[in-house]
């Protein structure tokens, strides 16, 4: 499956109770990844080995359980910058082994290896995959009236964190994406899989870079196993987040229609077999079918790991008798 962060992991998580035995592979965004105090810090894969493994704080839904902040605390004590990101002590271990064996010369691939060692352990069959080795870069233009541009381009941690994803979106940019080949393993995950998720993650910034890895799209177009998406817009809003700030800036309707339009159906040059909207949006399904994207409307809040099973099963069910044959 394809996923981000918080919504990603919940729903991995409900992938898992809806399938225990199964091999799962999680194709990680990495395009929110950045370096800070020196240090190299992957948002999203480390809110999924969390989450997986037990670490997270169930109240954030990022970041540790039981954490602390002494760290946090001496960074500011010196007036060291920034301080809008706050990183714990428990926190910090992860990005300290992180560097230190990219500095050695590992790969991204390597180190998340090392990382899911301890976090998966009592999980076989699930691994975590980046995207990409390479550094991609998710670049937030803003409009900001005390430049000569009347606009600025700053990272989406940034954006989001430090912003609160307030500022008018104008464009979003993917550094590096043009360059960027799919990780070890991304590729033969898609193409060997029986079925292939889109997680209900971020569309623009989550979902969207992993699409955007050469390669990545062409492996999901072509492989045998059924592709199905689930949308994070529920009743016209996101559920997590703020997609609503960026789908606007790539032209997309923020309405699960205008997400499941811009995936496409398969059968017609896009990516999905199927599409599931919350019943919130039963209306958008003959809209969607008109199109050629078989669509199912059922609940789709993932509250807990079994109600997330139970609209995974559903959806599974659903693209399986509704796929055209081969």
């Amino acid at each position: 499956m394809l996923a981000g962060g918080v919504g990603g992991s919940r729903f991995v998580r409900g992938v898992r109770q809806a399938w225990p035995e199964a091999s799962i592979t999680v194709i990680a965004n990495t395009a929110d990844d950045i370096t800070l105090h020196g240090l190299r810090i992957c948002p999203d894969i480390d809110t999924m080995l969390y989450t997986l493994g037990g670490g997270i704080d169930p109240e954030k839904g990022w970041g540790r359980r039981e954490e602390t902040w002494s760290i946090a605390e001496e960074f500011t004590a010196y007036g060291a910058e920034p301080r809008w990101f706050g990183l714990g002590d428990r926190d910090i271990a992860t990005h300290l082994v992180r560097t230190q064996l990219l500095d050695n010369g590992y790969s991204l691939s390597e180190v998340t290896q090392v990382l899911a060692d301890r976090w998966l352990a009592e999980l076989p069959g699930v691994r975590v995959l980046p995207m990409t080795d390479d550094r991609v870069e998710t670049q937030v233009v803003i409009t900001d009236p005390d430049t000569p541009a009347g606009q600025r381009a700053i990272h989406f941690q940034e954006y989001w964190v430090r912003h609160h994803a307030e500022p008018e979106v104008r464009q979003i940019v993917q550094l590096g994406i043009e360059d960027a080949r799919p990780g070890p393993g991304v590729i033969e995950a898609i193409t060997d899989s029986e079925l292939v998720l889109l997680a209900p993650s971020n569309p623009v910034v989550s979902i969207g870079p992993i699409l955007a890895v050469p390669g990545i799209r062409g492996a999901i177009g072509t492989t045998e196993a059924a592709v199905l998406g689930f949308s994070g817009i529920l009743g016209g809003s996101p559920i997590l987040g703020m997609a609503h700030k960026l789908l606007p800036a790539i032209g997309v309707e923020v309405s699960a229609a205008g997400v499941g339009a811009h995936y496409g159906a398969r059968s017609r040059t896009g990516i999905l077999d199927g599409w599931l909207v919350d019943t919130a949006d039963a209306a958008t399904v003959d809209e969607l079918r008109a199109v050629g994207l078989p669509t199912l409307a059922h609940p789709l809040l993932m509250t807990d790991p079994e109600l997330t099973a139970q609209f995974v099963r559903a959806g599974a069910d659903f693209v399986t008798r509704n796929r055209p044959a081969a």
